[in-house]
């Protein structure tokens, strides 16, 4: 079939920044095999700004958390969305009870793909199986695999977000103000995150960043969100003595704000989340902490000398051993542990050692 005849398509990402971030390897997908369609992406309303000035994407959709949990009102948005896009493609990558509506309003739509579940046999006509044995973008994308029957897919494992040039300066003004020197390196620090168990040691991380600060004429940004994760990065910095290369003061106010702090910024370290894939998709190096149970094959994709991570199993194999605890096993990434294989990558990358 002819590519042109293709000429809306909608993609569904309900849930957390990282999966948007990811999963906007579908909307690049697309553009490449469809250059013509317009392509809409769904996303919850708070993550939606991220993907603002994206080539890819025609039209953001957002549900705010009041549409999500008012059903009648979820609803009908569903059934204007649906009825007024007229779409020929649907792809629903989770497939969960709430975007099966998407499709249920569009029966009449070609392709109306959604990962295999038990439950939308007579709703999605293509149910790609995405439980794959690869890492996340290999199974996010496995999700467009049906369209491999009527058109030529190319794939594109690339995933980016975009800061426009006066959200840079405006941020980078800010980072000024806040009394960043641009003539020195700076390493924006994931120190916390927003599931606490997913939080390296405390007194792990400080005596990490002392080490880093030690060793490397660097400034270090702590990225926080919400309260509790400001308080949390206050009382680490502290902790460290109230260094003056450290701050907790330039403040993104919003994922738009994170990723012109990032794309101002020389590296990212910490905590394994959606900051750590809004970095790269700025293509700005990081190395990031990954727990247990969340395995670099699958949530560091594209990985190479500029995006790298450290999870329990590259210390030792007791973090398979099932009688370890959770706590156990996240112990295991010690600080010299992450320092051996941290230290390169700075050296590298920053190549600010501090003069003895």
């Amino acid at each position: 079939m002819d590519a042109n005849s293709i000429r809306k398509i909608i993609v569904l990402r309900f849930r957390r920044v990282g999966d948007a971030v990811l999963s906007s390897t579908i909307c690049s997908s697309l553009r490449k095999t469809f250059p013509k369609a317009e392509i809409d992406y769904v996303l919850n309303a708070e993550i939606a700004p991220l993907f603002e000035n994206h080539p890819d994407i025609d039209r953001v959709i957002s549900f705010k958390k009041a549409e999500i949990k008012n059903w009648k009102i979820y609803l009908e948005k569903v059934r204007q969305i649906m009825h007024s896009g007229k779409y020929d493609v649907i792809v629903d990558p989770r497939a969960t009870f709430q975007t099966l509506w998407f499709s249920l309003f569009s029966l009449s739509s070609p392709y109306r793909i959604g990962r295999k579940k038990p439950y939308n046999r007579f709703i999605h006509n293509y149910r790609p199986d995405t439980g794959i044995d690869d890492d996340e973008i290999g199974r996010i994308l496995h999700i467009l695999s049906p369209l491999e029957k009527d058109f030529k897919v190319q794939y594109t494992r690339d995933f980016k977000v975009y800061v426009t040039p006066e959200e840079k300066e405006s941020f980078r003004k800010q980072m000024h103000s806040g009394g960043i020197d641009f003539s020195k390196p700076v390493m924006v620090c994931a120190v916390t995150a927003r599931l606490t168990h997913k939080v390296w040691k405390s007194e792990y991380m400080r005596e990490l960043l002392q080490r880093i600060i030690d060793n490397y004429d660097v400034q270090l940004v702590f990225n926080y969100g919400g309260r509790e994760e400001e308080n949390t990065a206050i009382r680490l910095q502290q902790e460290m003595g109230n260094p003056p290369c450290v701050f907790t003061n330039v403040k993104a106010g919003n994922l738009r704000e994170l990723a012109a702090l990032l794309v101002d910024s020389d590296f990212f370290f910490g905590n394994e989340g959606g900051p750590r894939h809004i970095s790269q998709a700025l293509d700005v190096p990081s190395f990031a902490i990954y727990p247990p149970g969340v395995g670099k094959k699958k949530w560091l994709p594209n990985a190479s000398g500029r995006f790298q991570g450290i999870e329990p199993e590259d210390v030792s194999d007791k973090a398979r051993d099932e009688k370890l605890s959770y706590q156990e096993k996240f112990e295991l990434l010690t600080v010299d542990a992450v320092w051996e294989k941290l230290n390169p990558m700075l050296r590298r990358i920053l190549k600010t050692p501090k003069r003895e």
